[in-house]
């Protein structure tokens, strides 16, 4: 079928609209038309060449549709119902999905890092050439081909705009809170970074009844926002020295926990100057893939720090993102006020260009 899709032909240059064929579900897949697709800086990363990638390539990763078609063999999902696009389709049999770390997948290696879907190859071509699907996903198009571990089902009664960054951004901050971290009630927290990942931080560590819950930006407006979301400190990191405001608040001795969901180096090393004695430093961002981080040794080994890496929640997308929505249903999460502006599919470069100048905290595509 013809469809429309936002390419990346060359890395660094703008994103291309134009017409794309789009082969039908092969088995185990399925045909989703999308509906709204979040604006993440894991497509800003690859979009500007921070990240190698393989192009042809229709980024997008986190998304809202509908089940158009189902591919032979396909049983979690059926034609008409509304899903949650998940980026890291897992096996569900290798070593790290049987101990529950379905993230780690080994399938993840083969597929989605090489932005592939896990049948194989791409489904996609334009210009006489194969396309590939950004994290098995390639959501920047009106209609995609994901696996069917790839599409969540989801209740028809919520907006497809509400959830649109639900399988991304949200599970994402939330998560590292609650199955990275295992914040418990009472428990100090620090977010550095008050973008789309840390407002879910703040919103997770208050579901966790975490005091105080700091917020570091560079940006007034950010944090702002980051008080709307659970937040009941906020540091303007150039204007304040944000280590000694830590200390100040928690009385002296640090965080509990301290959340980097930047993942550069000045930041890392920023949390772990921030936790307290025998304190948690969670690292949730991703910053180019040549990027190191140096840890002062000694002071890490005799104060008992912990590193933590977490990716996409640490958890399992099949099973929390449910419950992401049901805590939306609910009234205890905020979804609708994480997006901040809304775009057409050929207003995408100017999505990108915002996030990257810091002034959306999550803007999406809507058809």
């Amino acid at each position: 079928m013809q469809i429309n899709a936002a390419i990346l032909w060359e890395q660094g240059q703008p994103l291309v609209i134009e017409e794309a064929v789009l082969e039908a579900p092969h088995a185990g897949e399925v045909l989703v038309e999308v509906k709204a697709a979040g604006v993440c800086h894991s497509d800003l990363h690859p979009a500007r060449g921070d990240w190698p990638a393989k192009t042809p390539l229709v980024l997008g990763h986190e998304g809202t549709g509908i089940v158009r078609e189902v591919g032979e063999g396909v049983k979690r999902v059926r034609p008409g119902d509304h899903v949650v696009f998940c980026w890291a389709p897992s096996c569900g049999t290798c070593p790290m999905c049987v101990e529950g770390r379905p993230v780690l997948c080994d399938r993840l290696l083969k597929t989605t890092y090489r932005n592939r879907l896990p049948g194989g190859g791409t489904r996609l071509r334009a210009r006489d050439q194969d396309v590939s699907h950004f994290n098995s996903t390639a959501c920047f198009a009106d209609y995609v081909v994901v696996a069917e571990e790839g599409a969540i089902p989801i209740p028809p009664d919520v907006p497809f705009a509400v959830l649109a960054t639900i399988g991304c951004a949200v599970v994402t901050g939330v998560g590292a809170v609650h199955n990275a971290a295992r914040v418990q009630p009472g428990n100090s927290v620090v977010i550095i970074g008050a973008g789309g990942v840390g407002l879910n931080v703040a919103q997770g560590a208050s579901l966790a009844k975490s005091n105080p819950i700091i917020a570091v930006d560079l940006r007034a407006t950010a944090l702002a926002l980051a008080r709307d979301f659970g937040a009941t400190h906020t540091i303007e990191a150039g204007t304040q020295n944000v280590v000694e405001a830590v200390r100040e608040l928690t009385g002296g001795r640090g965080a509990d926990f301290v959340f980097d969901t930047v993942g550069a180096p000045s930041t890392i090393a920023q949390a772990i100057d921030c936790a307290r004695k025998g304190g948690s430093i969670v690292v949730t961002g991703l910053s180019r893939t040549d990027t190191l981080a140096s840890i002062p040794a000694f002071p890490f080994v005799m104060q008992e720090k912990r590193l933590i890496g977490s990716l996409y929640g640490s958890g399992q997308p099949l099973i929390d993102i449910p419950r992401l929505v049901d805590l939306y249903r609910n009234g205890n999460l905020k979804l609708r006020e994480l997006v901040t502006h809304s775009y057409h599919l050929d207003e995408v470069n100017e999505a990108l260009n915002t996030l990257a100048a810091g002034t959306d905290a999550r803007g999406i595509i809507e058809w």
